[in-house]
């Protein structure tokens, strides 16, 4: 895809990657670029930024979903590019941690994806084209070992996108899943900028991030992967899942 008078949407595009996306899609010519986040404020700043429009959206209501595609649509007349982007950590621990905890985590980084394909998915079809940018996380196809919620939310946004991907590649609808590891945003620093994460040491900019996503989207792949080692680390996990778990466990010791 090349993003020149495109029209794009990016929920939770008032912070983090969302916000570099946002940045660096008006600065390849995009037509519209739709800023949602639950901060409104956040939104509404960065959608000044790039001549775009600001949306309020909580992407775990399947109405706030439905309301941004209606509202684009009626603005612009259609939809070229959705990034379906918000998402949450869910903090640490095991099957110990909150049932609120899990549904909400859950509602944001796995069936928000699903609300924007039920409204946005028939609308591209009409068309007969359109493109899906699913943000999930290397912790999709590796894990998360110090969050059982955020590793399994995010390997069901994987495994989602990959759906996607085969069910409508062939009738015109293009679909990447980012899976970023660290990227210097609030959810990988916290709200007071800790460096404490083992992600920091290795960890990118928005900026760097969204190069890549640019690049991923020219080239249409599916899986967009900002730091190239997730990609050894997932055929590891692949060729020998024994000793993958193994691995994981050392590095789970190293950072308790």
């Amino acid at each position: 895809m090349n993003l020149k008078d495109k029209v794009v949407v990016v929920t939770g595009g008032g912070n983090g990657i969302g916000r570099g996306l946002c940045e660096r899609f008006a600065k390849e010519g995009a037509r519209a670029v739709v800023v949602a986040d639950i901060e409104f404020d956040k939104a509404e700043e960065v959608a000044k930024s790039v001549q775009g429009i600001a949306i309020e959206t909580d992407v775990s209501k399947e109405d706030d979903i439905k309301n941004v595609v209606t509202e684009t649509l009626d603005k612009f007349g259609q939809i070229d590019l959705f990034c379906s982007n918000a998402g949450v950590g869910g903090g640490t621990g095991g099957a110990e941690i909150a049932d609120e905890i899990w549904q909400r985590t859950w509602e944001i980084n796995t069936l928000a994806h699903i609300y924007a394909a039920r409204v946005v998915v028939p609308v591209m079809l009409e068309r007969g084209e359109g493109y899906l940018l699913n943000t999930a996380s290397a912790a999709g196809l590796l894990t998360e070992p110090r969050s059982s919620v955020y590793a399994v939310t995010k390997h069901a946004a994987v495994a989602f996108a990959e759906w996607l991907s085969i069910n409508y590649h062939d009738k015109g609808i293009r679909v990447s899943c980012l899976c970023p590891q660290g990227v210097r945003t609030r959810l990988l620093l916290g709200e007071d900028g800790n460096d404490d994460n083992f992600l920091v040491a290795g960890s990118i900019s928005v900026e760097e991030a969204a190069d890549v996503v640019v690049k991923g989207l020219e080239e249409e792949r599916f899986l967009i992967l900002p730091h190239p080692e997730v990609g050894d680390y997932f055929r590891r996990r692949s060729d020998d899942h024994e000793r993958w778990l193994r691995g994981m466990r050392r590095l789970r010791a190293s950072i308790d």
